[in-house]
């Protein structure tokens, strides 16, 4: 048997046994909700099934556990248990050994991978749930991050989205105030593009460009030489985990504050581009207190209107404009809104232009037992199950993470910042016209 045929037969053994051991845990869970169904209890506040469910994920580390982590920062679409649970996983899934590091450089780069690099270290400095970066060395005395793709990530995804469907709809069955279907087709296409690492390429240069006019936000470069489909090497960036931070004076906490606050929302508010992964992991803070903005896989654009919607309900909210605020949701992607539920809606959407709509100095809130917008989201949640059910629209996924992951984010910082100011800086002059015009400029 040849060393290709062998590699297939094990890709295809790989496959078969996730596929198989994911629907074996989905199976064992969904008959445990339907036993306490039948003893008539409540699921929905289940910790021991939360718990269940997030261990499993994180035992299969990969697509599944991103998956976890993502669902767990859209507040209506799990129970607080399950969503507390899920936040618990961490992304430092073990690395791939030493061997599979050689097979994937041979592949990517040649037999003769090694000839670049002066030193290449067999541990991973990073390992995440798609990927894995090494800190190495290039002949000149650069140093980079080479990223390498864990194998038969595509139909890892595949899977394991199937599988997802099922976890979902065993939840539905119980609770119908929430629709997912657009959230998992939103989840799954993103995913796919993870895995696209020239996209990654392409999308990590242009929020260089994007960027270019805010020296305190850093991009590291590309290089297209030691770049492909499954491998991404990119000029490495020093810096602190913003964590070190947390206790620094107020002045510093506030800098680094106003620098992340400019890396997400400037590419979003100036061209209609967001990173949709504000982990801990995608940042870091240089010794002058500007950012190193990293893992550019995760990239949202969005059309030009619905950038002029996220604005036209900060503008109905400020303005106390009832007919601006319906028209927003719209273009959100909400549909057949009834005034209930438009007031629902409106609980939440106060929950998060909250910061920006009072014109004074203000931490951004606190974290409601460690998960930031939960008692809120709790809340709305039990409105929508006596109101009837929603359906949340794909744009909603990542614009929601984001907010939610940088909330978080300067909760840690305990930033005190006039946000109102900031934002109606940031937007003055906005037009849609002129937005997509400069969106199509850069992605051109």
């Amino acid at each position: 048997m040849s060393d290709d045929t062998l590699n297939d037969t094990n890709r295809l053994s790989k496959r078969t046994a996730r596929y198989v051991g994911v629907g074996a845990g989905m199976a064992s869970m969904g008959a445990k909700l339907a036993r306490q169904k039948l003893l008539e209890k409540d699921i929905l506040s289940s910790e021991a099934s939360a718990a269940d469910i997030a261990k499993m994920l994180g035992g299969f580390k990969g697509p599944l556990l991103k998956i976890g982590q993502i669902l767990s920062t859209i507040p209506q679409a799990l129970p607080k248990e399950y969503a507390a649970a899920f936040q618990s996983l961490q992304a430092n899934a073990p690395s791939m050994g030493w061997s599979f590091v050689r097979r994937r450089m041979k592949t990517e780069l040649g037999a003769d991978w090694q000839s670049h690099f002066s030193d290449f270290p067999e541990t991973a400095t990073n390992a995440a749930s798609l990927g894995q970066v090494h800190k190495a060395t290039l002949n000149n005395g650069r140093i980079v991050a080479c990223k390498l793709q864990y194998p038969d990530m595509s139909s890892a995804i595949q899977s394991d989205m199937s599988q997802l469907k099922t976890l979902l709809s065993l939840y539905s069955a119980y609770d119908k105030s929430i629709k997912t279907d657009l959230v998992l087709e939103e989840i799954g296409e993103r995913l796919n593009e993870e895995l696209d690492y020239k996209r990654e390429a392409r999308m990590t240069k242009i929020y260089k460009a994007m960027l270019a006019n805010t020296p305190a936000v850093h991009v590291p470069e590309v290089i297209d030489s030691l770049s492909t489909d499954r491998l991404i090497t990119l000029g490495w960036l020093d810096g602190r985990k913003i964590l070190d931070f947390k206790d620094a004076p107020l002045e510093t906490r506030n800098t680094i504050a106003m620098n992340m606050f400019n890396a997400w929302y400037v590419p979003l508010y100036q061209y209609g581009i967001i990173h949709g992964d504000p982990h801990l992991g995608n940042y870091t803070v240089r010794d002058d207190l500007s950012i190193n903005l990293l893992d550019f896989g995760c990239v949202r654009v969005f059309p030009p209107a619905f950038i002029g919607a996220v604005i036209n309900l900060y503008e109905a909210l400020r303005d106390n404009d009832e007919a601006k605020l319906v028209h927003a949701f719209e273009i959100w992607g909400f549909k057949n809104l009834s005034k209930e539920l438009i007031d629902i809606l409106t609980i939440w959407a106060k929950f998060l232009y909250g910061p920006l709509l009072e014109n004074k100095s203000r931490v951004i809130g606190k974290a409601d037992n460690a998960v930031y917008g939960r008692e809120i989201a709790m809340d709305v949640h039990k409105k929508l199950k006596e109101a009837g059910s929603i359906t949340i629209p794909r744009e909603f996924v990542f614009m929601d993470r984001a907010a939610l992951g940088l909330g978080s984010v300067f909760i840690h910082l305990q930033a005190e910042i006039n946000w109102h100011e900031v934002f109606e800086t940031m937007i003055d002059g906005f037009d849609v016209e002129t937005l997509a015009q400069k969106q199509a400029r850069i992605l051109a």
